[in-house]
Order: C-alpha cells, then structure tokens, then sequence
C-alpha cells in the first residue's frame, strides 16, 4: 500500500510533471468545468435532435464503435482467454461456414474442451444467440469481434428507441447517451465474447413494443415484440420464460377487465407467427448438435461432463463420462457453488441479497443518489410494472447458482427507463419556488458524465503507468490492455512460424481454470491446432495424422508461458551382434566415453 502511494506521486513523462495524482485532479477539473460551460450550449441542440428519431439511432449505434475504435492503439482488438469466449467463438465460426454442428473428430480425445461438446457432434454448448452475432462479423469484416461491436451499436440505439416509447425525446436521448456510458467501449459486452448486448437489444424490442401496442394494436409492433422474444430465446432460453411472464402481466389489466380482446388476440397471433422462425431454429440446431430435436446442447453437456450446473432446488448433476484434470476442477468448482443440498428459504434469500451488489453493472455510480427518487413514480400502473419485471427476472434468475449480468440483460432498458423517470422526478422539484430539483439532475448527469469521460481519457491516454497506478481503483470496466497471460506472445509467435503447427497443451498439475486447448469449426483445416498433451504414447497417434505440422509443446502455467519444440522421438537403434569377447574391465569410477548415451 505505501509503495503505491509513494508511486503515485512520481512524475510522469509528460512536459507539465504532474504526478498520478495530479492528473486526476486535473482532470476532474477540466471535466466539471467543460460541463458546466456545456450546460447552456448543449441543451438547446440536445432537444432539437431528440425530435429527430433517425438521426439519433444513427449517432447512437455509431458513437460507441467510434469511441471503441479510438481506443485501439493502446486497447486491440480483445485476446479471448476464458472457456466460455472459446466456445462462443466456436459457435460463430460454425455458423459462418453454414453449419449448426460439426462432425465428430476421430481423435477428439485430444481436443476435450470446457464447455465443448465432442460427441455426437463437434461444437458448443451455448445456445445460437451470440454466435450469430459473431459469425456475422467473421463474414462480413472477417473479425468475430466486429460482430459484438455491431451488437453493443445496437443496444445503444435501440436503447432509445425502447425509451422513446415511454418517455419524452429528451430523457430517451438521455437515457440512450447513459446507456453508451455504461455499456459502450468500456464495457465488457464490447470486451468479451460473450456477449450481453444481443440479449439487451431483444429486451428493448419486447419492452418498447408493449406501450406502442396498447396505444394502437399496430401489427407492425406486434410483430418487433415477436421478434425480440424470439432473439431472446435464441440468446437465454430459460430467461424467455421471464420475459414472456413479463410481457403477459403487462397486459394481465386487459383481460381481467375484458377490454380490447380483438386487438389484444391479434396482436398475439402476428407476435407468436414472428417467434416461429427462432423456434425453427432452436429445433434444427437441437437436433444437429445433439441428435434430438427437444435437446438443448447445454442440457447435453449437463449430462455428459455435470456441467452447467443445475436449478438449486435439483440435486447436483452426475457426469456421465471421463473427465479431463481441466474439465473436472471445472465440474468440482460448479458443484461447491450448487452446494450439496437443495436450496431452503434461507439459502434462496441469502443469495439474492447477496447478489443486489451486482446490480451496480447496470448503473453508474453518481445515478445510485436519484433512484430512490423512482418509487414516487409507482402511482403510475406502468412504472409499478417496470419495477414488477425487475422482481419477476431477480426471483427467477436466484433459482440458478451462478449469477452474471448477461443472465437479465433483457433488463438493461428497464434499468435506464427506472434511472431517466427517477431524474425526470428529480427536474420537477422545487422549492421556494427556486428549481432545485433540475439542478439536482443536471448535477448527478454531468457526473455521471464525467465518470465516464475521466476512465475513457485513462484509457485512451494508453500510459502504462497511468494504467497501472489507476487500474485498481476502476469498477465494473473491463478493457484489455497489456499482455499478462502470454497469449498475445504465444499466438505471435505460431503466427511467425512456416507452415501448420500443432501445439500439445501441457498443463502443470495445480492449472486452474484457464482455458487453452481451443481450436475452430474445422479442426483439420486449421493452421494452428491445439490439442491436450495425453503422454509420449498417445502424441504420437496425432502426429502420424498430422504428418506435416510442425510439432510443439506449451506450457501455460509457466511465467511466461513457455512454448518450445515437440522432442523427436528417439530413432531405433540397430540390433547389436552379440560379443565374441568380454567387455573389458573398467575402474570403480571411470566410465567409458562410448556408453555415455547423447540426448539431442
């Protein structure tokens, strides 16, 4: 701790000398005092393009691609280094090439993978949602992650266009510009492959779809709420059925008082025939990737490795065929987290007291001082219902042990629509006759503002001693930076080396988690292969059918990691004639140069 402070201090290589120290003050200042000054010259253009709906989805989907792309230099494209980013990446690269599902490897013993389905088919376990986004942006820009940019530029807009259902052109451009904050180029759904953002955007269908419909049974709207349930489920299939139960108590009044049944039966007909297509699909990649039309491939890999885990109130799965050393940490980490028992009322509140903290990934801190502000707004039928979705996705979700933002991000325009209300709220208080309330607002946006804008000048700065003194201190961001687990370096120098490689992944006996046996949709055809190091023996079954790739071994838990060349099997020597003679005598400790094997 004094190390740091003591380093924070230190100059930095810059003309003025400021410190660590002196830069955040710095600015802080520069922030506050360009929004203040932006305050009389912002407003007015703000309300004006907020009136014109087009050109604010097209500047909403552009300016977080054009602030993550700025960031490049110092922030690249992002490595993917977990179980689940290798699988998604799987996924897209199988739909890319056309397929739902690969065949099966005839030595896939070496290609076991965490979240890998090996038989009866070669592919992942995840459902197609985000491996459409990513095969979308392998074919059309021949990057992956250029599909989860276009994802995230579809939240942002799409954001506004939810928000614009429900509240003023303002405050949905507000609210638009906060989701841009919080889930844009520092975000890790623009930073990950696993996505998040697909989700969000089906969620902005659904939920901007029900007030449209209920002012005007346009089939238009009717067939968007399909749609986005039906993306929806292509994303997060158990959640659908929270999203479904959400969108039925939205209109749950309607029945009840038997009112508008026509256009509420309609509505339904066109949403239900809009969901087909994601059906369909669902269908046919069950039955390529699993062998049975009604099985999901996680529900597979549940059976054949015990993994994912299962609902609390189900015993923990039982594996149902060897595991690796990788696979069962895996399996054992999963397990602990279930807990041996079924859940109880006590361990079910437990948890989801537990998990509100993690709710802080939809809001930006400042934000935290205006929601209370929100609950005066639940005299309004529609805003008790928006805080009836949140319960309704909390309870469900705190059925499941594990608990990531992405599981609710159905949720994302709820939590900005609940954010920009309760500002809304805020704006009209006065006092004395003096407008308190809006100075309150203006004050808890620019600061949300500035959060923002101050860690996007960190990164954008790509000082590593900036970095390193105010990384620890940044929440809930997630940019790469850097090359820390050595994957960069190791890929670097596969790419350098002439013709295919092969790569036996040797993992020291304490490895944990982190994943690098990862190969594409076509393993055979790929330059690079990885594969388990399964002992001498058994190397040398995959290097007889991979004759002509250059062979190594890669050590990930060494610091760095270490990749050297595969050893060359040892010729076979040539039988000896037996001796006519006896050897002759030798000293106690003098060995003859001749015996003295050469290892190469």
């Amino acid at each position: 701790m004094i190390s740091e402070f003591v380093r924070s201090y230190l100059p930095l290589d810059n003309r003025l000398g400021l410190g660590v120290s002196d830069s955040v003050i710095f600015t802080l200042a520069v922030l506050l005092a360009a929004l203040v000054l932006a305050r009389s010259w912002l407003e007015r253009p703000a309300r004006a393009l907020a009136q014109r709906s087009v050109w604010c989805l097209l500047l909403l989907a552009a300016l977080p691609v054009i602030l993550r792309l700025a960031l490049l230099p110092g922030h690249p494209v992002p490595t993917p280094d977990t179980a689940d980013d290798f699988s998604y990446l799987l996924l897209g690269d199988t739909l890319s090439h056309l397929r739902l599902a690969n065949p099966v490897h005839p030595l896939h013993r070496f290609f076991e993978a965490v979240f890998i389905l090996q038989e009866p088919s070669y592919g992942s376990m995840f459902p197609l949602g985000q491996g459409i986004a990513l095969a979308l942006g392998q074919v059309v820009f021949g990057s992956p992650w250029a599909g989860v940019v276009l994802s995230v530029a579809a939240l942002c807009a799409s954001s506004f266009w939810m928000l614009r259902a429900w509240t003023t052109p303002l405050w949905a451009l507000i609210g638009a510009l906060l989701a841009v904050f919080q889930f844009g180029p520092l975000s890790p759904w623009m930073n990950s492959y696993w996505g998040g953002a697909v989700a969000a955007s089906a969620g902005c269908l659904v939920f901007g779809s029900l007030p449209r419909l209920r002012s005007g049974w346009r089939r238009r709207d009717a067939a968007l709420l399909g749609a986005g349930v039906g993306v929806h489920m292509l994303t997060r299939p158990f959640e659908t059925a929270l999203l479904v139960l959400c969108v039925l108590l939205y209109f749950a009044p309607l029945v009840i008082r038997g009112r508008e049944w026509r256009g509420l039966a309609q509505a339904t007909v066109i949403a239900l025939l809009a969901a087909v297509p994601a059906v369909a699909i669902t269908l046919l990649h069950d039955r390529a990737a699993t062998g049975s039309w009604t099985t999901l491939p996680y529900m597979l890999s549940r059976y054949q490795y015990g993994v994912p885990t299962t609902f609390t109130l189900q015993p923990n799965p039982a594996p149902h065929r060897p595991l690796t050393h990788e696979q069962s940490i895996d399996y054992q980490a999963q397990r602990l987290v279930h807990g041996e028992a079924t859940d109880t009322v006590r361990s079910y509140l437990s948890r989801l007291a537990y998990r509100v903290r993690f709710y802080r990934f939809f809001f930006l801190a400042p934000l935290y001082l205006v929601l209370p502000v929100f609950l005066f707004s639940l005299r309004e039928s529609r805003f008790l219902w928006a805080l009836l979705a949140v319960i309704v996705f909390a309870l469900g979700t705190n059925f499941y042990p594990y608990f990531q933002p992405h599981y609710i991000a159905a949720l994302t325009c709820v939590f900005l629509l609940i954010a920009v209300t309760a500002l809304e709220r805020l704006s009209r208080w006065t006092t004395r006759g003096s407008p308190v309330g809006k100075e309150l607002a203006r004050t808890i946006l620019f600061l949300a503002a500035a959060q923002f804008l101050f860690w996007y000048g960190v990164h954008l700065s790509a000082s590593p001693q900036l970095l390193d003194a105010l990384g620890p201190y940044e929440t809930w961001d997630y940019i790469n930076y850097g090359d820390f687990q050595g994957r960069a370096a190791i890929d670097g120098r596969l790419a350098q080396s002439p013709g295919k490689q092969l790569v036996y992944v040797s993992y020291w006996p304490r490895h944990l988690f982190d994943e690098w046996i990862h190969n594409p949709a076509n393993i055979d055809a790929s330059r690079v292969v990885f594969a388990a190091d399964l002992g001498r023996d058994e190397n040398e079954t995959l290097r007889r059918y991979y004759p002509d790739r250059t062979a190594w071994i890669l050590e990930p838990d060494a610091r760095p990691p270490r990749l050297t060349p595969y050893p060359s099997p040892a010729p076979e020597e040539p039988a000896q004639p037996a001796p006519t003679q006896p050897p002759p005598k030798r000293g106690r400790n003098r060995i003859d140069p001749s015996t003295i094997e050469t290892v190469r």
